[in-house]
């Protein structure tokens, strides 16, 4: 509830283009106004009315629904991907996202965890098998494996099954889990020891939590309660002041499990300890004062959980994208850095800790954040630090999150991942992206997605924008030289409202260009229409409004009736739009270059295009409404030549502007 909602920059860039378009046409028609009312012998009804005209024909009234629209497809294929949008804007938000603070296990790594060693006090033991069928052996290298009812082996296994909440099944011969996945895994060793199951029954339970890291649970014993703790092993260790050994109790060798710890986990394995603690037999609950002393360490476990092929690339991907991608687990920081190394996170030999943030300024963690890759022993409050951290050095951040704890994280990140299995409804609640595979490969694949979508909409801009420029052209220089305005009011809003918005939709659908993740995240700060954008949108306004406005003049000139050459007018406007809509596939790029029937939607969309000017011209009803005459075929002529030169011109425009582009390259 103290995390407010953060803006997205769409919807931030949005409202800057809104207000400058607004402030724009505003002032321009005032002064439009002014200058009939003095300068020209027009009626104030007739000037009012061309003014209004002005106003219906530059602002873009179909460019909200057009971005709803695109947002909307981009949530289609999102999902198709296995990435449930939440929000629309958060769509375009991860297009634009420079840091990418993920998870370990499940996100980046397989999340199929096997127990592959076990070591108790100065022994060391081997465990077979993968997966979590309970087929293999647990070895020990010096003779017969000793599991004994009191050896420190047993209380082990039997530590790692008490503090123990899934359950082990197989489907169709193949075993699964069902709860956590690591508790899966230990539920498994202990299943191939091949010990007679007959616990004890569990009086109480201190569930596991992200900031102390571990659980315990409370036994009734055949002489006694046990409390068997489960939990970081670092954690454990600093409760316990004894070692569990084969012939009783012993001091605690810090150092002797300090090395086994760095020894697992740089073989990229996640370490769990277990403890013990012998409590009297009336006992009811355990609390965290039960575990501050007389706690007896009993081994640890080397869980194996490899990462992901998918992975691997998707954070190359990533970085050829220009996206640095943070792992942030509550691991040891030698088990993330041999996994971070496995990615292509990192270079396996820095990593910074929770205890080491805890002991940081704002200043030196924000220093950090942008040096280091891993973040190891984490809790909720770190990840929460981390993006703040983050953000003030301007960056889009996407953050994942399983637990209830990571919900702040996720609300103050620009785009908040949470996991669709593991995660908790509070931090899907939280997010605006939910994965439905947990995979950060999908991540990527939303990134890509972002972008497509934001290109679409820059192009679906560069393409409308024109339009309106080219009609409000029209009725400018209509009443700056005094002549007949060459559109109604409705019949601007035809072209805007139905024609416009009808062909603009097909570039929605266009496909993502070659490249497009291998150019550096956009500035989230950068305007939405940049100095090319103006520039092209004032181009095609003048040459679309201007050479119109020639036509309607000339045929003026040769006599034919108003009502004949607004119809005129109407249809060289379009076909100049329908073809500039082949112009803008490509920002950059020439038209020929793309795939031409990549994008079926094009071709839909001009024959219904076809249609509804079809009916505008030759309908009688449609006449009467918007004032327009049937043509004669020879009429269409000067329309489609009209088009054909604005597509020529405009490729030429784009030749030369990537001529000057090389040119600017080569110079730097």
């Amino acid at each position: 509830a103290e995390v407010g909602d953060t803006v997205t920059p769409l919807i931030r860039q949005m409202a800057a283009f809104g207000k400058a378009v607004s402030a724009i046409i505003i002032g321009i028609s005032a002064v439009v106004y002014l200058f009939g009312h003095f300068f020209r012998d027009y009626e104030k009804a007739e000037l009012l009315l061309s003014v209004i005209g002005l106003a219906i024909a530059a602002i873009p009234e179909g460019l909200p629904a057009i971005l709803s629209i695109i947002l909307a497809i981009g949530v289609q294929n999102m999902a198709k991907r296995k990435a449930i949008v939440r929000t629309l804007p958060a769509v375009e938000t991860l297009g634009s996202v420079s840091v990418i603070c993920s998870d370990k296990t499940g996100t980046l790594t397989k999340n199929e965890m096997t127990v592959k060693n076990l070591v108790t006090h100065n022994a060391g033991f081997a465990v077979t098998g993968s997966g979590y069928a309970p087929d293999g052996k647990i070895s020990h290298g010096k003779g017969a494996t000793p599991l004994g009812e009191d050896s420190p082996l047993r209380l082990l296994l039997t530590c790692f099954r008490h503090c123990n909440d899934a359950a082990l099944m197989q489907e169709k011969g193949k075993w699964k889990v069902q709860g956590d996945p690591t508790e899966g895994a230990l539920l498994a060793v202990y299943k191939k020891a091949k010990i007679k199951e007959d616990l004890p029954p569990r009086a109480a339970t201190l569930p596991f939590d992200s900031e102390y890291k571990y659980m315990a649970t409370l036994a009734k014993g055949k002489k006694g309660s046990i409390i068997y703790i489960k939990g970081a092993p670092d954690r454990l260790l600093d409760m316990a002041d004894k070692d569990m050994a084969s012939d009783g109790t012993a001091s605690l060798n810090r150092k002797y499990w300090d090395k086994a710890i760095a020894d697992l986990a740089s073989q990229g394995m996640r370490v769990l300890g277990a403890a013990i603690k012998f409590v009297p037999a009336g006992k009811k609950a355990v609390t965290h004062e039960d575990l501050q002393e007389d706690v007896i360490f009993l081994g640890l476990a080397g869980i194996m959980d490899p990462p992901r092929e998918e992975a691997v690339k998707a954070v190359a991907m990533c970085h050829a994208a220009g996206i640095r991608v943070k792992m942030i687990t509550g691991d040891h920081a030698d088990t993330a850095k041999s996994i971070g190394k496995e990615l292509g996170i990192g270079d396996g030999t820095a990593a910074l800790t929770g205890n080491d943030i805890d002991s940081m300024t704002d200043h030196q963690i924000h220093v950090a954040a942008a040096n280091y890759d891993i973040f190891a022993r984490t809790s909720p409050e770190h990840k929460l630090k981390l993006v703040k951290a983050f953000q003030s050095d301007g960056a889009i951040i996407a953050m994942t999150g399983d637990g209830v704890n990571d919900a702040p994280a996720l609300r103050m990140a620009d785009v908040g991942v949470a996991m669709g299995i593991k995660g908790t409804e509070v931090t899907k609640d939280a997010a605006e992206i939910v994965l439905a595979d947990d995979n950060f490969s999908t991540i990527a694949a939303a990134v890509e997605e972002g972008r497509r979508v934001y290109d679409n909409l820059k192009k679906t801009i560069l393409f409308i924008l024109p339009t309106n420029g080219a009609e409000a052209l029209l009725i400018i220089a209509s009443i700056l030289f005094g002549t007949m305005i060459p559109m109604t009011p409705v019949q601007i809003l035809w072209v805007n409202m139905v024609t416009s918005v009808t062909v603009s939709l097909a570039l929605a659908f266009e496909p993502s260009e070659p490249g497009i993740m291998d150019r550096p995240p956009r500035n989230a700060t950068e305007p939405l229409l940049d100095n090319y954008f103006i520039w092209r949108i004032i181009f095609v306004s003048v040459l679309v409004g201007g050479l119109t406005l020639i036509l309607s003049m000339h045929l003026l000139g040769l006599g034919y009736s108003e009502a004949e050459v607004r119809t005129v007018t109407i249809q060289a406007i379009v076909m100049g739009q329908a073809f500039h809509l082949f112009n803008s596939r490509s920002i950059r790029k020439p038209a020929w270059a793309l795939d031409f029937f990549g994008n079926k939607a094009v071709f839909v969309v001009l024959g219904l295009m076809v249609l509804l000017q079809g009916s505008i011209t030759y309908l009688p009803f449609m006449n009467t409404v918007f004032g327009t005459v049937p043509l004669a075929p020879e009429r269409w002529i000067e329309p489609l030549l009209l088009g054909v030169a604005v597509f020529l011109i405009v490729e030429v425009e784009k030749f030369v502007m990537r001529r000057l582009d090389a040119r600017k390259a080569a110079a730097r």
